[in-house]
């Protein structure tokens, strides 16, 4: 599952971070996101909850709540955090520098299932398309997901502005791609649609003309 951020962690376990803001629904919230985790490949789990007013600007959970994180990652030996919650970019990036993990929220979880899970063409194209334009929000200077798919997980540092700009233009060429082939994949069902509808037309004429020939013949 995912990307590979620290060596000896288990890529099979994941800390799952369920804060309740006062939602009704909150309990079946816990509950969907354990089974999303569990599609995306996850065998081990814990879940670290919490209550909240409001979320916390730079980290989405407390300092305090964080460490609890940390202290739990370290004991399931887990690759991968999730936050069954919506992240901006600033959170994921000071979460990651925090925890030494893979921290993800639960759009990039559910992209994730369809990455796996997509079998045509089409669907995989699409999948890479929402994913590089979910990325592109993530860009930021000093650290990009393309440097930690890399293996640059945890740099204090950064490439620079000159990395951003190499990842944002390789992002939009790649989109380019992407919506182009998908754009071509589109004409060619169209076309196809059309060629089995003249097909199917041209059937029924012929057998309309030939039951039609039988019985003036007889």
């Amino acid at each position: 599952m995912l990307d590979r951020p620290a060596a000896a962690a288990d890529p099979l376990a994941a800390i799952l971070v369920c804060l309740d803001f006062g939602d009704p629904a909150y309990g079946q919230d816990v509950e969907e996101v354990v089974r999303l985790v569990e599609s995306a490949g996850v065998t081990r789990h814990q879940l670290v909850r919490g209550r909240r007013s409001r979320p916390d600007p730079k980290f989405y959970a407390g300092v305090g709540k964080v460490g609890e994180i940390a202290r739990a990652a370290a004991e399931l030996n887990a690759m991968h955090v999730v936050f069954n919650h919506e992240l901006s970019a600033a959170q994921e990036r000071n979460l990651e520098r925090e925890l030494q993990r893979r921290v993800m929220d639960r759009t990039e979880l559910i992209l994730e299932i369809f990455a796996q899970r997509a079998q045509t063409t089409e669907g995989k194209l699409q999948v890479e398309l929402a994913r590089l334009e979910h990325l592109s929000t993530r860009l930021v200077r000093g650290w990009t997901h393309l440097e930690r798919q890399r293996g640059g997980l945890g740099k204090t540092g950064g490439p620079g502005e000159t990395q951003l700009e190499l990842d944002r233009r390789y992002i939009a060429r790649r989109v380019r791609v992407l919506k182009e082939k998908l754009e071509g994949l589109k004409n060619r069902r169209q076309l196809q649609r059309r060629a089995r509808v003249r097909r199917d037309v041209l059937s029924i004429s012929i057998a309309g003309y030939t039951n039609a020939g039988k019985s003036t013949l007889f």
